[in-house]
């Protein structure tokens, strides 16, 4: 494992109007599951070899949350919508570039851009492949989504020692029907408890933004306090 920069950055806040985050990042070569791990469990989040975390220090709205899998129970809307999708193949592999990816993630961010307001430019194959295929080591995977042939959502993750660590989901609006993105996380959660793993890491619960207050709906869960040192005890609760 080696740090290879450190730094913050300030700018306009990603989930609330009118606010403004200051943003860690954590460059790292060769990052070990072990210490991705640790990383997580602080709060940070992974794209390719970058982690971050919020430390505005007027704010707390961003609160790090992971489903409690051993005591998560599926409701009845949650087994239909894993009835409904039963024809629907997934596997999971080492995280890819394809020209299917690319398309598939333009067409979804087009899509959120119409339907939330989402700021929406193409990704390159450079920029998909720095943010998600590059620093997967040993893991990172991705898990396709398919409808007969065509490929409809691409989750990513990463399988860390006590969890799952959930970075990033797009899928193809045409099969919202599906409810794609609440099967990919009822899947993440089948996949922890046949894996015997304890959470899913989702990232983070902003109560007033739409796109992540959501997660508080998946219950049990617990929150991180504070943003810990790697030399701190992360205290979840």
């Amino acid at each position: 494992m080696n740090i290879l920069k450190e730094f913050q950055l300030e700018d306009k806040c990603s989930y609330l109007e009118g606010k403004h985050q200051t943003t860690h990042y954590k460059a790292i070569e060769e990052c070990s599951v072990s210490f991705c791990q640790e990383l997580i469990e602080r709060g940070y989040r992974r794209f390719g070899k970058i982690f971050f975390r919020p430390e505005c220090s007027a704010c707390s709205e961003c609160q790090s949350i992971k489903i409690d899998v051993q005591n998560f129970r599926f409701s009845a809307s949650a087994r239909r919508v894993l009835r409904k999708a039963s024809s629907i193949k997934s596997y999971i592999r080492k995280p890819t570039l394809s020209k299917e990816h690319l398309e598939l993630f333009d067409k979804y961010h087009l899509f959120m851009q119409e339907k939330k307001g989402w700021e929406s430019t193409p990704k390159s194959p450079q920029t998909y492949y720095s943010s998600f295929v590059d620093a997967h080591y040993d893991f990172g995977y991705e898990v396709l989504y398919y409808s007969d042939e065509k490929l409809i959502g691409v989750d990513l993750i990463d399988i860390l020692e006590d969890g799952i660590s959930s970075i990033y989901f797009y899928y193809d609006p045409d099969y919202s029907s599906y409810s794609l993105g609440r099967l990919s996380l009822y899947n993440q959660i089948l996949f922890a408890q046949r894996w015997h793993k304890r959470w899913i890491y989702l990232g983070y619960y902003v109560q007033d933004c739409p796109s992540l207050s959501y997660k508080s709906s998946y219950t049990p869960y617990l929150t991180l306090n504070g943003r810990p040192n790697l030399d701190e005890e992360a205290i979840w609760f």
